[in-house]
Formats: structure tokens, C-alpha cells, sequence
């Protein structure tokens, strides 16, 4: 298993710090643009724990140099890292005001970034707040967005929609490159945990209608061809119903569009109770006229 990226969260005031979790808790234990933290110092926490390794920093974190909330971002794997980070902003009384997302693309190996945590305010606004992380991704950086991967395509997922349990999440393959890329059948999927590790016991179903009739995933495979600007989508079909046993959670899918292709890591967050099954519609060219949704 490859060590868990780290990623620090430095508060508003240091006096009123607060370490809080995007997962489990365990024992123990340079950015380019010109508005970046700095002179960070690490603020213990009281109990002496850390939350999927994120410790709590205080710094001059403003464009100004003033005390400002900001968040840096370690990659301790062996590749680059799209990091994708979602933010609680709480008020002196512990009452959510705010949610931010922020990602921070293709991290080097052994680089550290550092950010401020603005608002919709501007420069310094979340600095009357304190910060908690909610959830942390990671995923490697080539194919999951940014420019164009050195594949001369790029694979996302979007929010989806949910219904009664019903849930539909669409992936998305866009030809970035500078010529036509053909797809045939069904992206091959691996489905991943929390911890990028596999997740077994869920069988992935060609076509839609084993989970339900309304969504129109059956239709035959049928060659698709992408002109530079192009793009296709599958999508991911299932249910959270919930009896005996365990939920299964699979955060991370791994998706191969067609064999020989390099596999890109998304993020469609599979909630997929403990039904054990996951449909799958063949890829399909995007309207000329529909825009793809984004994460």
C-alpha cells in the first residue's frame, strides 16, 4: 500500500486552532503562485493524535502577510497528485457557515504546497473562521484534469443525480489531443477505497437494466469516433439499499476506456450499500450541443 498523502490545515488564530478529521484516527504523530503561506509552525494537538495525517499549522498565510486561514498539501507518493480538498468554514460557535472545495493539481513527488483558504470575499475572508477538513482525494495527476494528459485524452466524472436510492453518475472522456481517438464497448472498471486499496465483492454489470429500466444503459456498443474537442460518456448506475452485512464504499474508480489505454483514477464516491452490484452503459458520443458536467 503506498503511504497516505499528508496534508496540513493551518487556522485563523492560533490560539483558537481546531484539528478536525476527514477520516480515521490514528495515533501519533513549494507553491508558485505569489499568494502562498509562510512561516509556518506546526500547533500540536492537546491528545497528541492526528486525523489521516493532517496536523493543524498557523502562519502568515495572506497575500497581505497577515494571519490568514490557509492549507498545504504533502505528496508522499511516488508520482504527482491531484489533491481535492473539501473545507467546513464554523463560526466561534461551532455553526457551519461555509463549504469550499479547492484542488491543487499535479504535486510533485516530495513537494509541499502551500494556499491560502479564501472565501467568496476575496483575500483573507476565511480568516474570521476556523477551518475543518472534511475529505481529502487524491489521484494521480496525469489524465484527471488540468491540461491535456500526455494520453491526448481526459477522463472526469460528475455529480450524478439520486433518486429513491437510485444513483447515477456519469464519466466523461474528452479528446484533448490533436487527433481522432475511437472507443468500442465498455470502459473496464476497478473500484477502490478510501485508501486507494481494491474493493472486492461487487460485481460490475454490462448495461443498466439489472438496476433499473428507466435509465437507458442496454443499447448495443457501437465504435465511437472523437475528433480533437470530442467527447463520450458511460455511466455508472446503482443502488444504496442497505440489509445484512456491510456497506460498501468505493470513493475511487479506476477507468481503463478501451484496452491498451493507460487507466485514470476519478472520484464518482460509489455508496453502494449492500446490494454487491454496479452497472455500467457503453460509451456513447456526447451530443455536439451538451455541455459535460464537471465534478
Amino acid at each position: 500500500m503506498r503511504p497516505a498523502p499528508v496534508l496540513a490545515l493551518c487556522a485563523a488564530l492560533a490560539s483558537t486552532a481546531l484539528l478536525t478529521g476527514c477520516g480515521k484516527e490514528t495515533a501519533g504523530a513549494s507553491a508558485s503562485p505569489a499568494a502562498t503561506c509562510a512561516s509556518l509552525a506546526p500547533l500540536p494537538d492537546p491528545a497528541g493524535r492526528t486525523w489521516d495525517n493532517v496536523r493543524v499549522v498557523s502562519g502568515e498565510c495572506g497575500p497581505s502577510g497577515a494571519p490568514s486561514t490557509g492549507f498545504e498539501v504533502t505528496n508522499t507518493d511516488d508520482e504527482p497528485l491531484t489533491f481535492t480538498i473539501t473545507f467546513t468554514l464554523v463560526n466561534g460557535f461551532g455553526e457551519a457557515m461555509d463549504t469550499l472545495t479547492r484542488t491543487v493539481e499535479a504535486v510533485g513527488p516530495g513537494r509541499t504546497v502551500r494556499r491560502p483558504l479564501d472565501a467568496e470575499d476575496g483575500p483573507g475572508s476565511a480568516r474570521a473562521y476556523r477551518a475543518r477538513i472534511t475529505k481529502v482525494r487524491a489521484v494521480p495527476a496525469d489524465g484527471a484534469g488540468g491540461d491535456c494528459p500526455s494520453s491526448g485524452v481526459r477522463v472526469t466524472n460528475d455529480r450524478g443525480d439520486a433518486a429513491m436510492g437510485l444513483r447515477v453518475v456519469g464519466i466523461h472522456l474528452a479528446n484533448c489531443g490533436t487527433t481522432d481517438y475511437e472507443l468500442n464497448g465498455y470502459p473496464s472498471l476497478r473500484l477502490l477505497d478510501e485508501d486507494r486499496e481494491p474493493v472486492t465483492g461487487v460485481k460490475i454489470l454490462h448495461g443498466t437494466t439489472a438496476i433499473s429500466t428507466g435509465i437507458g444503459g442496454d443499447a448495443e456498443p457501437r465504435r465511437v469516433t472523437l475528433r480533437p474537442g470530442e467527447s463520450a460518456y458511460a455511466n455508472l448506475a446503482w443502488r444504496n439499499t442497505t440489509t445484512d452485512g456491510d456497506p460498501v464504499d468505493a470513493p475511487y474508480v479506476e477507468v481503463t476506456a478501451k484496452p491498451g489505454a493507460a487507466p485514470v483514477t476519478v472520484t464518482p464516491e460509489l455508496d453502494l450499500g449492500t446490494t454487491g452490484r454496479l452497472g455500467v452503459s457503453p460509451w456513447t458520443k456526447t451530443p455536439a450541443d451538451a455541455a459535460v458536467p464537471q465534478e
